[in-house]
C-alpha cells in the first residue's frame, strides 16, 4: 500500500491545532512524534525493508502519540499513572472516532497501524504477534525511546512529571530502580517512587532497543550520556549516577563493538 506523506502530516498538523502550540508540554509532543517519525523510517530503511514498509514505518511513528493531547487537555499532565494510558488513547481517537481516515483512505493497514500505536508504550508486547507486526511495532518502539532520551534532555524534568527543583535535586533513587537498571531492562512503572527514578528509567529503555541502528542512534546523539549526567544535591543520588554512567558506557561499548 501506498502511504500518502503530505496528507498524513497536513491531517496530524491539523489535529495537533485544536490544542494550544504556545504550551511547552504541547510543542513538546508535536516535535517529539516529527522525530520519532524520522526515526521509524530510518530503522526501517536499515532493515531493507521495501519503500512503502518505511512509509508504513513513518506513520506508525507519525499516529503513536496523537492521545498525548487528549491527555494533556483532560489531566494536564503526561504522567500516564496519574491519568490515563496514553497508548490507548492514541488508538481511541485514530480506530474509535475513525480520524485514522484523515490520514489514509486505504484500511487494510488498519490492525498492524492499531497493535503498533496500542503497545508501543507497553512493558512488554504480547505474545502472538505475527512476525510482520512485531516488526513494526519494534521499530516504533526503538524510534520512541531514542527520541524519549532527547525530550528528558531538553524539556526540564519539572514540568515533564510536575515536581520542583528541590524536590527533583534532592531525590534519591529506589533500590528497586537500580535493581532493574544492573539487571539491564526496562523499569516497570510501579517501582518508580522518586523523580530521580525517571532518569534512570529512561536510561534503561536503552537496553531494550532491538536494532542495530537504534544502539547507533543512540551513541550518535549523545542524549543518554546529557540525560546521565544528572544534576542533584543528594551525596548517594550523585555516587548512583556515577555508577550508572560507567555501567552503561560499559555495556553500550560492548554493544557496538
Amino acid at each position: 500500500m501506498t502511504i500518502p506523506r503530505r496528507r498524513a502530516l497536513q491531517a496530524f498538523a491539523g489535529y495537533a491545532a485544536h490544542y494550544n502550540a504556545d504550551d511547552p508540554k504541547v510543542k513538546l509532543k508535536i516535535d517529539h512524534t516529527y522525530r520519532v517519525a524520522a526515526l521509524c523510517a530510518r530503522i526501517a530503511q536499515s532493515l531493507a525493508l521495501p519503500g512503502d514498509d518505511v512509509d508504513l514505518a513513518w506513520l506508525c511513528g507519525l499516529l503513536h502519540d496523537v492521545g498525548r493531547f487528549e491527555q494533556l487537555r483532560q489531566y494536564g499532565t503526561f504522567n500516564d499513572a496519574r491519568s490515563i494510558d496514553h497508548a490507548a488513547m492514541s488508538a481511541r481517537v485514530l480506530f474509535e472516532e475513525g480520524r485514522i481516515r484523515d490520514y489514509l483512505d486505504d484500511d487494510s493497514a488498519d490492525p498492524l497501524l492499531r497493535t503498533a500505536v496500542l503497545y508501543h508504550s507497553a512493558y512488554r508486547l504480547p505474545t502472538d504477534l505475527d512476525a510482520r507486526t512485531l516488526t513494526f511495532c519494534n521499530i516504533l518502539r526503538d524510534a520512541d525511546k531514542i527520541d524519549i532520551l532527547r525530550v528528558n534532555v531538553e524539556t526540564p524534568m519539572e514540568q515533564i512529571y510536575n515536581v520542583s527543583t528541590r524536590e527533583l535535586r534532592q531525590s534519591p533513587v529506589s533500590p528497586a530502580v537500580l535493581q532493574a537498571f544492573y539487571e539491564h531492562h526496562c523499569v516497570l512503572r510501579d517501582l518508580k517512587c522518586y523523580p530521580a527514578d525517571n532518569a534512570v528509567g529512561h536510561a534503561s529503555l536503552v537496553f531494550e532497543l532491538c536494532y542495530p541502528e537504534s544502539l547507533r542512534a543512540v551513541a550518535e546523539q549523545g542524549w543518554l550520556w546529557k540525560l546521565l549526567d544528572f544534576a542533584t544535591d543528594n551525596p548517594d543520588t550523585a555516587a548512583a549516577f556515577a555508577d550508572i554512567r560507567a555501567e552503561m558506557h560499559r555495556w553500550l561499548d560492548q554493544q557496538l563493538g
